[in-house]
Order: structure tokens, then C-alpha cells, then sequence
């Protein structure tokens, strides 16, 4: 549910008041909203600047605590929406510079007429009517218009942060993109220049040396890689810091003994629960894994591994205890009843609570009242279509006439779902449910066949403070007697223990690849030196030791962890000067086959757009000197390609006569890449900004 719809269910004049006063500010004022913005809240600590501009962390965390508010589980966990919502405040200020260079603004009322235009409105799912899909724009009008009284900053906050400033910013980048399209243009010689290199084919006869003639022989130095990587920096170079760590772990799961104490702790129950009348007393006091659940379910719908042997159970009996998961369970069978595997119903929905975010829509008397007025109404001759339109505060049928077609057992909140699966086809009557008054009716239901209540008594296996203790204190010792590298990895051979490799991490993660989510260990990673040994972290059920490894500051990365994507590079570079030097010789083709052993091959109807050379593969050197005019009829000086050394020789240059590509898809597609180009413009914005993230002193 929204958060206007939240706020409307709770007195439509309180969301009208508020919406009205942030509007309304906008309109008076008719700023310019190209530029700065204004914050609720007073500054305190920077967590970063973006271009001079400061981002303050009380700002930061309300709007993360907004849209947790807002999204709810959609948002994602905390950590997901503190690295989107910097991402978004980053963006924003750098657009808003951009915006404010080329004079984009948007005036109230441009604004006004973005919230209340059927096309543009954000408005639209709280003021359309269900039953015709028209957006009511009197109604939203009249809703700014009137009562202003609301004082509440949290929720205006929210409206703004959830409807206006969205519209804001979408309209902004709406001008600015359209200003740069329209900025952009395709010349006719373009157009035909790369109609004709797409058609283009060409035959060509070639000499290769591959690489893996050459045994590898020649040792790839340090200092071979650094040259490379230095040839091609911008390839290479990272923005950012990245540290690395290996790692010990020290398991702390349940043992053996673990197992079996709670096996017996289990038998031990057993004879009780068998005993006991009152199957749900039982279970809430002495605590179940698997909680107790007052409604039935069919076999089909059971999610028990053990379903064959448990509905075979009779009233009373019981079955394990039995492994299940992480747990050992009992279970024991309450009662079986004829319920059908799907119901068809309709009804009307008068909401007091949305348990989703905890608030109260309105008092449970006032919903008590009103929906017993509408039972009475529809014995009365009420149509019951009239009243699902007027009333239902339930969005997901409210459309449908209130009627949800056939759906199986447990996917309504049990007391619904019980009243539907248990009453005939044809019951009318109100249920309460978490979300408040439902008026009912059965219409349909499918398939009757047996559902079972079963009582399950579950203990997780867990481990026992014995044997946390142990690794722990392993874990210490072991970090205590590892004063340095040498003997950090001494002492792991004598655990026959593994040293992991972390991977990279940068300051703000909260990942560690191995390890999982642990912030402590990433910030411990970023407040010490290489070599540096930790004191043990408690990661899920293991207890970790780390050392730092590595340290890799802006730029270039270090040798060790460029070796393993250069290495390969740079050996064939020196096996290709091996092979110009010493054994590609003759001035023609035929004498270099000759003084290699090999044939001249030949290449027939080679692509422009896909130079795939037969048993080769993709050399991207040799296709452009294919289509070397200055090679026709002449071979080529030796060209280290990816797989080999090569020397060609242009035979024709030529049409393909099934041509495909024509001008205008050609000019299609470099519309979309002009289209691409702006996607690629707000990441060299970002690039070539002066972003100081300060988020990891702070979490």
C-alpha cells in the first residue's frame, strides 16, 4: 500500500494537507528547481562530497530511513539502500550542476501540471477510478486545495521524497535529454560509409605461426608485466582502494554430541506430548521450531518431506522423532477433515490495520460497525457489486468485483483462509483477520479431499556453549601464536587448516567473498597494515582469523594481481617477436610456408562486420588488413595477431551480392548508439566528477 493511500485510509484531509503544503511551497516560492535543494534536517557530520558539494549524514540516513518506511522488504536490507541512496544522491548533484550550467529549471507550475496530467501524474494509482480506469484529476485538484493543517515533518517528508521530488527529477532529466537529442545528428555520409563497409567482403590468402609452437620457455618478469599494464593504464587502473585478506576458519557448528543431546532432549518430550489434550498449550510452553498452526492442509499442500508416513498417522498418534532440515521433530496428528484444494470467493474488505508497516487505519469499532451495515445492507437486497466499489479498502479485487477466482489452501491469512476452505459453497458472514473486517461469500470450490492438522514438536540442532567455546578458543590461540605471515601459515599446516584468499575489497562493502556479509572485518581490513594479523571475528557459525595481504591504492593495481591476466599477453607478444625474428622469412607467401613447413590457406568471402577466419577464429588485426586496399596482390609485413603470427595478401576487395544491411538500418542503429551515448554521458559525468566518499569512517 502506498503512502498516500496509507495516509488517505486515515482521514483523506490529513494526505490532502500534506501534499497540499509541499505543493504548495514549490508554487509560491517557484523556484527553480534546476538548482540546490533544502533539507529538513540540520547538518551535522559529512559522509562525502560530490564537486564541493557536502552530502550530511543526518540528511543521508533520514532518506534511507524514508525509503525503508516507503518500500518496506522491498527496499531490501539496509545496506542495499545505503549504497542506492548514495548512488542517488550522487547523481543528483551532479545532474543538478549540469542543470543549472544550461538553465533547466522546473517553475511550480510546471510541476502542478506534471501532478495532475493523466500521463505524467504519480498520482495516479490513489485518484483513478477502479471500475473505469479514469484518473480523476478534479478530485486530486480539489484534494491540494484544501485543508493545510498537517504539522507532521516525517510524512511530508515522505510525500515529498515519494512523489515530488521523483516528478522533479524526472521532468529535469527529461529536458536535459531531449536537449541532447535533439543536439545530435546523423550525416547522410555516415550513413552510406558504414552501409558500405557492412557489405563489404573480401578474399584473402594467409601464412599463420601459432603461438603454441613455441614451447614456453621465457620467464614473464615483474617488471614485463608492470611495462604492459603501464602501456595501457586506462585498461588497468581501478578508481578506488582495494585491500585483501586470507583467512582461517574455525568451525563452530553443532557436533556429534550436540546432536544427540538434542535427540534425547526430544525423546525425553515425547511421552508428554502424546499425552497431552491441548496440543498448541503444549508446544507454546516448551517451544517449538516449527510453530503451531490451527488450520489444516492437504498432502498436495505439506511441505514435510515425511507427508506419506504423517497423513497415514491416526487422531492422536504420532510420528519421530525424525530429521527435518536443521531440526529433529515429532509430530502428531490433531484432526482430518474433507476440505476442498481451492476456493472461488468475493468479498469486501474494511481495513483497520496495515500489518505491513504496523499503522492503524482506523479504529476496530468504527470497521466493526461498518461492516456489519453492509452485511445487514446485502440481506436486505443491497447489490453486493455497488458495495464493493464503494467501500473495499481491498486493491487486489476491488476491480474484480471483490472476487478472488480459485486459489489453493494457506495463501489467504488463516482465519480467511479457514473460513473459505471449511464453510460450504453459498456461506455468507464477516471474519476478522489482521487487516480487519471481511464481508464473505463462497462462490466456488474444487477437489475435496483430506486436509490434516498436525502439531509439530521441532528442536533445532544447534551448537552447545561447550562447543562454541572450543573454537573460540582455538581461534584465539591461534591468533595469539601468529605474530607474522610465515607463522600464521606454519600454524594453519599444524590445524590442517586452509588459508582462503578474500578476493578484493573496497572500503564501503560489506561483503567478503568467503565470509559472507561482515562490516567488522572490513573495516578492520581498512584500519590496519599488510601483515597485520586480526584477533578472531564471529562469521555466521565459524570464528575467523585474517591477515592482510594486500594493499591496492588508486591506479595501478600491484604485479601479483595483475600476473594472472597479463601474463599470457605479454608471453605472446615475445613468442610473436621470436617468431618475425628467427623463422618468418621469404618475400612471399609461399617461401614463408616453405621455411615453416606449412601451406598458404585461404580465406573466401570474409565479413566486414563478422572477420571470422575459418579454424582460426576472430583476429581483429588481420581483418582490417584485409580490407587494405594497398595489399591487393601484395603481401602484408607479419602480424601478431591474438592466436599466431600471420602475413596476408589481399586477393579482391568487393560487394557481398546478397548485401543485407541497408542504409536505413544502418541509420537505426546508430540512433540507438546516439541513445546508448546519453546512458554512457551520466557515467562519464560521474567519472570526471570529484566524488570524496567518507561513508566507511562512519559504517
Amino acid at each position: 500500500m502506498s503512502v498516500i493511500q496509507k495516509i488517505r485510509d486515515r482521514g483523506a484531509w490529513i494526505m490532502f494537507g500534506l501534499i497540499a503544503l509541499a505543493l504548495i511551497a514549490f508554487i509560491l516560492q517557484d523556484r527553480a528547481l534546476g538548482g540546490g535543494r533544502g533539507s529538513f534536517f540540520s547538518n551535522t557530520t559529512t559522509i562525502g562530497k560530490v564537486n564541493g558539494e557536502s552530502i550530511e549524514r543526518t540528511d543521508f540516513e533520514a532518506k534511507i530511513d524514508i525509503a525503508q518506511k516507503m518500500y518496506g522488504e522491498r527496499a531490501g536490507s539496509r545496506d542495499q539502500l545505503m549504497g542506492n541512496v548514495w548512488s542517488q544522491e550522487v547523481d543528483r548533484i551532479i545532474m543538478e550542476a549540469e542543470y543549472k550550467k544550461l538553465g533547466i529549471v522546473v517553475t511550480g507550475k510546471e510541476l502542478s501540471d506534471l501532478l495532475f496530467d493523466p500521463a505524467t501524474s504519480p498520482l495516479k494509482r490513489e485518484f483513478t477510478d477502479q471500475q473505469t480506469g479514469e484518473f480523476k484529476v478534479s478530485e486530486a485538484k480539489q484534494a491540494f486545495a484544501q485543508l493545510k493543517k498537517s504539522k507532521n515533518q516525517e510524512q511530508l517528508q515522505m510525500v515529498e521524497e515519494a512523489y515530488i521530488n521523483p516528478t522533479i527529477q524526472q521532468a529535469l532529466s527529461n529536458k536535459y535529454n531531449s536537449l541532447l537529442q535533439k543536439a545530435m545528428y546523423i550525416p547522410k555520409w555516415l550513413v552510406e560509409k558504414q552501409t558500405a563497409d557492412n557489405n563489404a567482403i573480401t578474399s584473402i590468402s594467409y601464412v599463420t605461426v601459432p603461438y603454441t609452437s613455441i614451447t614456453d620457455t621465457s620467464k614473464i618478469s615483474d617488471e614485463d608485466i608492470m611495462a604492459y599494464a603501464k602501456k595501457h593504464s586506462k585498461e588497468y587502473e581501478r578508481e578506488d582502494e582495494t585491500r585483501a585478506i586470507s583467512y582461517v576458519a574455525f568451525d563452530a557448528t553443532a557436533s556429534a554430541d550436540d546432536t544427540a543431546a538434542v535427540l534425547n532432549q526430544l525423546q525425553l518430550l515425547k511421552a508428554d506430548f502424546v499425552n497431552a489434550t491441548d496440543a498448541k498449550a503444549f508446544i507454546g510452553k516448551t517451544g517449538s521450531e516449527i510453530p503451531f498452526s490451527d488450520s489444516y492442509f492437504s498432502k498436495t499442500r505439506m511441505q514435510q518431506q515425511q507427508k506419506d508416513s504423517l497423513t497415514k498417522l491416526g487422531i492422536g498418534q504420532t510420528y519421530g522423532p525424525y530429521l527435518d532440515g536443521s531440526s529433529f521433530v515429532i509430530a502428531k496428528m490433531i484432526g482430518v477433515k474433507q476440505w476442498p484444494d481451492s476456493v472461488r470467493v468475493r468479498h469486501i474488505l474494511i481495513a483497520t490495520n496495515d500489518p505491513r508497516s504496523g499503522q492503524v487505519i482506523k479504529e476496530d469499532s468504527v470497521g466493526k460497525k461498518q461492516i456489519d451495515s453492509i452485511e445487514l445492507a446485502i440481506k436486505k437486497g443491497a447489490s453486493f457489486d455497488s458495495l464493493v466499489v464503494k467501500y473495499s479498502d481491498d486493491p487486489g479485487s476491488k476491480s474484480k468485483g471483490g472476487v478472488y477466482d480459485y486459489f489453493p489452501q494457506g495463501q489467504m491469512v488463516p482465519s480467511f483462509n479457514d473460513f473459505v476452505f471449511d464453510k460450504p459453497v453459498g456461506t455468507k458472514g464477516v471474519v476478522k483477520t489482521d487487516y480487519g473486517y471481511h464481508y464473505i461469500e463462497i462462490l466456488g470450490q474444487k477437489n475435496v479431499q483430506p486436509a490434516y492438522k498436525i502439531a509439530y514438536l521441532a528442536k533445532p540442532i544447534v551448537a552447545s556453549n561447550a562447543t562454541i567455546s572450543t573454537a573460540s578458543t582455538s581461534a584465539a590461540q591461534f591468533a595469539a601464536t601468529s605474530k607474522d605471515k610465515k607463522q600464521f601459515d606454519e600454524n594453519a599446516v599444524k590445524l590442517n587448516k586452509v588459508s582462503l584468499p578474500s578476493g578484493e575489497v573496497k572500503a564501503n562493502d560489506f561483503n567478503v567473498t568467503g565470509i559472507g556479509q561482515n562490516r567488522q572485518i572490513v573495516k578492520w581490513m581498512y584500519d590496519h597494515s599488510v601483515g597485520d594479523i586480526s584477533e578472531p571475528f564471529e562469521a555466521g557459525d565459524r570464528y575467523i582469523v585474517a591477515i592482510l595481504t594486500s594493499v591496492s591504492k588508486p591506479g595501478l593495481p600491484p604485479v601479483q594481481l595483475l600476473r594472472n591476466q597479463i601474463q599470457g599477453i605479454v608471453r605472446n607478444e615475445k613468442k610473436a617477436k621470436q617468431i618475425i625474428d628467427g623463422k618468418f622469412k621469404g618475400a612471399t607467401l609461399d617461401a614463408i610456408a616453405a621455411s615453416e613447413g606449412v601451406t598458404v590457406s585461404r580465406a573466401d568471402s570474409l565479413s566486414f562486420v563478422n572477420p571470422f577466419l575459418p579454424g582460426v577464429g576472430n583476429e581483429v588485426k588481420v581483418a582490417g588488413a584485409a580490407f587494405n586496399k594497398a595489399l591487393v596482390g601484395k603481401m602484408s609485413e607479419p602480424i601478431a595477431g591474438a592466436t599466431g603470427v600471420f602475413a596476408i595478401q589481399v586477393n579482391t576487395i568487393g560487394a557481398s551480392p546478397n548485401a543485407t544491411t541497408t542504409p536505413e538500418s544502418i541509420k537505426q542503429n546508430l540512433i540507438r548508439g546516439q541513445q546508448m551515448a546519453l546512458y554512457r554521458g551520466g557515467d562519464a559525468l560521474r567519472k570526471a566528477a570529484d566524488i570524496k566518499d567518507y561513508r566507511s569512517k562512519f559504517y
